[in-house]
């Protein structure tokens, strides 16, 4: 079995592989764990209420763009599962040609779901979508170049700026809205996000289509934990909930890791 582990700024998505197929997956929030013991703890607890012995665990993959969260999740990994992980970072094996200008700015996630995406759609140009804290858009072609992309705002960062920096506007809950025209303010700011999410990014999907393709047709893929929000809304042809974790994973068969401490 496999443990892999997607550390983001809101939240830790992880998921358990058995000979590649994925058996469960699971989230809680980033900022409630901090500490190796704390780490392990919940990742024991986490395997076993879901029918897993953590010493079935072989090998654990790990990406992060929270660099702090990196050394206590190693050494979690060692201690409580005496196994090194793997740590998708610059310099290991990804099958991709990375034409960002430093590409030690990509953050891991990014990399991820383009090794994903490449892999499984090969000789196909591509632009993910990813629906996190931020909302990241990847840009891969068929020759498996990851050429860079665009980075806006999530909704729940949206939200918060408007909550935040406002006298009267609330936080609301994100959902979908029933009007485009809001008849109470917290519809309004739920029209606001989500129809502004979809603008933003039919404009931005338009123009990487024009530039970077000639106007070809990319497959479009959503992911991350907004994106089945979307997905009636003709923004992507394919939804992959898990690319982070299934990239990490094709990663970890590229380099091979398999290291008990």
């Amino acid at each position: 079995m496999i443990l892999a582990l997607d550390v983001g700024n809101t939240q830790i998505f992880g998921g358990v592989f058995v000979d590649n197929e994925m058996l469960f997956h699971f989230r809680m929030n980033t900022s409630a764990v901090n500490s190796s013991d704390q780490y392990g703890l919940f990742l024991k607890s986490v395997l076993r209420e879901n029918g897993v012995d953590p010493d079935k665990i072989e090998r654990i993959g790990l990406c992060s763009v929270v660099p702090e969260s990196v050394h206590s999740l190693v050494n979690c990994c060692r201690k409580y599962f005496g196994i090194s992980p793997f740590v998708l970072k610059v310099g290991v094996k990804t099958g991709l040609k990375i034409r960002y200008k430093n590409p030690a700015e990509v953050g891991p996630d990014r990399i991820a779901d383009a090794i994903a995406g490449s892999f499984l759609f090969p000789d196909k140009d591509l632009i993910i979508i990813d629906f996190g804290t931020a909302t990241t858009v990847e840009v891969v072609n068929r020759d498996k170049e990851y050429l860079g992309g665009a980075i806006l705002p999530g909704l729940k960062i949206s939200m918060l700026a408007l909550e935040r920096n406002t006298s009267r506007l609330p936080s609301v809950e994100i959902l979908k809205p029933d009007s485009v025209v809001g008849k109470t303010t917290t519809e309004s700011i739920q029209s606001g996000l989500y129809y502004g999410v979809i603008g933003g990014l039919k404009e931005v999907i338009h123009n990487i289509s024009k530039e970077q393709f000639c106007d070809g047709d990319p497959v479009i893929i959503g992911t991350g934990g907004f994106a089945s929000l979307f997905s009636k809304e003709g923004l992507f042809s394919e939804e992959r909930p898990n690319l982070v974790l299934e990239g990490l994973l094709i990663a970890m068969n590229l380099n091979d890791e398999k290291r008990k401490v």
